[in-house]
């Protein structure tokens, strides 16, 4: 797997375990709340994730783009749907979103190397 990968899914999955280890009820309630969320209902699994990451684009949440990128590679998006999906996400969010762009390309050749 590609380091920049598997370094981001080390950090997530740790810190997840420490955060979610204190027992807070509220923190374990928004964990299964998003979980949820993204589970197949009107909208298909796929869209939802898509869906996901132009809004995490448009907020500039790094951390938040690389798990779409990351949910969406699993589901078999292709490369030429997920420049559709950063050119939504920049049409939307404006140039402030390019930085982001450049690190979710970075992050997308990755995936497909993994």
């Amino acid at each position: 797997m590609n380091s920049l990968v598997q370094e981001f899914n080390d950090y997530r999955t740790r810190m997840n375990a420490v955060i979610l280890g204190k027992n807070n009820l509220v923190m374990k309630r928004l964990w299964n709340l998003d979980t949820n969320t993204y589970e197949a209902g009107a909208l298909d699994i796929k869209t939802k994730e898509l869906l996901g990451l132009v809004a995490s684009m448009v907020l500039r949440c790094d951390d938040c783009i690389k798990y779409h990128l990351g949910k969406s590679h699993e589901l078999g998006i292709s490369t030429e749907q997920m420049y559709e999906v950063f050119a939504v996400a920049n049409i939307v969010g404006g140039t402030i979103v390019i930085p982001h762009t450049r690190r979710a390309a970075e992050y997308w050749e990755a995936l497909q190397e993994s």
